[in-house]
């Protein structure tokens, strides 16, 4: 009788994982969607930030508030009820409706919005953290604006800044829950926490569904997290040098005796 179980549990699993797949490659595009627009945005905001132009600063502080200190599934809300206010006025004339309302294209435009007001902080903070003696000592030797920013300020920047921004990418992709808890469902484009919801509703099981919805967010994570830690590992490969020269590499060694 327990095998039984056992191998009913299984399958059940295993099917689940089998349904869930594609629903999980919304999530990832609409994360992967935002992030190569996001990034830029969001060093261009703490530049702007940290500009001595009064109206620069002013205008990214006030881009910055307004998206880290309200909710993004307001966010999400608002952007779809004013793109859905100018349809029959701009968006229908245009011929464009069908793309500005669609949660593909909503969706990233939102995660965008969002995910550069939070990273420009974070650049901002690491801006603001770039060594004084390094910058002292590029204008120097003769440096110019531009080539000490090239040469000192975005590697260091981008260095220091970078282990945030990976929990920022994470924190991103898990945001995309939300998108299809506002924006509308378009056949069967539904990401893994809709048709985990969709599933739940024919047989009640809660903690297989959402427990495989939750794996697909786990492994997912993971990988960013992989590929981020091994960019980071190239930022700083210049730092992780042993007495010869040479990178060292993590090794495990149980330590049996203090």
């Amino acid at each position: 009788m327990e095998n039984l179980l056992a191998s009913s549990a299984l399958v059940a699993f295993v099917t689940d994982l089998k349904l869930l797949w594609k629903p999980a490659l919304f999530n990832v595009y609409f994360a992967f969607a935002s992030i190569p627009v996001g990034f830029p945005l969001a060093i261009g905001l703490a530049l702007m930030k940290n500009s001595s132009s009064w109206p620069v600063s002013r205008f990214a502080r006030m881009f910055i508030y307004a998206f880290r200190g309200s909710p993004l599934f307001i966010q999400f809300f608002m952007f779809y009820s004013i793109m859905l206010a100018f349809n029959q006025s701009l968006w229908k004339p245009m011929g464009i409706d069908g793309v500005v309302l669609h949660p593909l294209f909503l969706g990233p435009l939102v995660l965008v919005l969002n995910t550069s007001a939070y990273g420009a902080e974070i650049f901002y903070g690491a801006l603001r953290s770039v060594p004084k003696g390094q910058l002292e000592a590029a204008r120097a030797v003769g440096m110019g604006r531009a080539n000490v920013f090239k040469s000192v300020t975005w590697p260091n920047m981008l260095r220091l800044a970078w282990p945030a921004y990976t929990n920022e990418v994470v924190f991103l992709f898990h945001s995309t829950a939300l998108v299809y808890f506002t924006l509308p469902v378009i056949n069967e484009q539904k990401d893994l926490m809709n048709k985990a919801g969709e599933l739940f509703e024919k047989d009640y099981n809660v903690f297989l569904h959402f427990s495989v919805a939750g794996l697909y967010f786990l492994l997912i994570s993971v990988v960013i997290f992989f590929v981020f830690d091994w960019i980071y590992s190239r930022m700083t490969k210049h730092l992780d040098t042993g007495s010869a020269g040479k990178r060292k590499k993590l090794k495990i060694r149980p330590q049996y005796v203090r």
